[in-house]
């Protein structure tokens, strides 16, 4: 029996289920993913450590190696690998694919805090876990330049209101920051004068970290009243800090400002990242697993006039990569 046989004889029908199936595809087409590449969705997370001045071979031990150790414990971990550089440690979790991603995230946390008791006490900030997929590239990088404010005044805006506001849009992902400029207070001190006055660099040091701190003062309490003691010993301008007394020589204070001085600057000043030949920071946004690339595109675009809104308008916004223009094209050849 023919196949075709039962459709050529009922010509009518034939059209009539041509035309349903053509309708259907219509309905469907916009419920379709867009994406360059298919969606895996690895479990993969990025633990990232800093540490600021430590050279790589520092990272590498102090840091890396006790959070290796502790994450080579955790079930389900298929490839751990891990970059040192100056100042930064990276590590890339990449677990079993019957693992789900939350359960991987509460276990590198425990590992984390077990790891505490084995990293250096000076870190600024404990280590940091982020949902990554290693292959997903992202889907726009945005750019925050400036011709008049300083970089690390462009970097505070761009990590503490920009960063913030492109995280909540519905289908971003992972949010980076390329050509961190956090702002900081450098002193550069001259090694004859420390030497001249029998002092070395550690003695300095001693003296920032204590007098430089920002702690409860207590209170004072008398029959009648008790009074909170509001006092602030935190230092912010580089004025006060030329003006700590390190020691007393001969009878005189030696100060930071008679063996060096205290400057303006970025807190890592071998990061940078450029935009048409300019100083710039970079925003590079991966989408969520599963998220349409289009959509999301979209709606951080619709959102440019109140993210430039939100910042000073010395401050302008650029659009470094977008990869849906790619992906445009293909569905219009479709």
């Amino acid at each position: 029996m023919n196949i075709s046989a039962p459709f050529i004889a009922r010509p009518i029908a034939t059209a009539l289920l041509m035309v349903g199936l053509l309708l259907g595809g219509l309905a469907a087409y916009p419920l379709l993913p867009i994406g360059a590449l298919p969606n895996v969705n690895y479990p993969t997370l990025q633990v990232t450590a800093q540490l600021p001045g430590a050279d790589p071979q520092t990272m590498a031990s102090s840091v890396a190696t006790p959070l290796e150790t502790q994450f080579g414990q955790i079930p389900g971990l298929t490839q751990m690998t891990s970059s040192s550089a100056l100042g930064y440690t990276q590590i890339t979790l990449q677990f079993d694919l019957s693992r789900g991603i939350d359960g991987c995230v509460s276990d590198t946390l425990s590992a984390i805090n077990a790891a505490n008791a084995y990293l250096p006490p000076n870190m600024p900030y404990p280590p940091t876990i982020n949902k990554v997929n290693p292959a997903d590239t992202p889907i726009l990088v945005l750019a925050a330049t400036s011709d008049t404010l300083p970089l690390t005044t462009v970097d505070a805006y761009a990590e503490n209101i920009l960063l913030q506001k492109i995280s909540q849009i519905s289908g971003v992902g992972l949010v980076g920051i390329a050509g961190r400029q956090k702002p900081a207070i450098r002193i550069q001190l001259d090694p004859q004068a420390l030497a001249a006055r029998g002092l070395s660099l550690e003695d300095v040091r001693s003296v920032i970290s204590v007098d430089n701190v920002d702690l409860a003062k207590g209170t004072l309490n008398s029959p009648r009243q008790t009074y909170t003691l509001n006092t602030n010993d935190q230092l912010f301008k580089p004025e006060a800090y030329n003006d700590l007394i390190i020691a007393y020589r001969n009878g005189s204070p030696v100060r930071v400002k008679d063996v060096g001085k205290a400057t303006d600057g970025p807190e890592n000043n071998l990061i940078a990242a450029w935009y048409n030949k300019q100083r710039a920071i970079l925003l590079p946004i991966q989408r969520l697993p599963g998220a349409n690339v289009i959509a999301t595109v979209d709606r951080i675009k619709a959102m440019m006039p109140v993210l430039q809104a939100s910042i000073p308008s010395d401050i302008k916004i650029s659009t470094v990569s977008d990869r849906t223009e790619t992906i445009r094209a293909s569905v219009k050849d479709v």
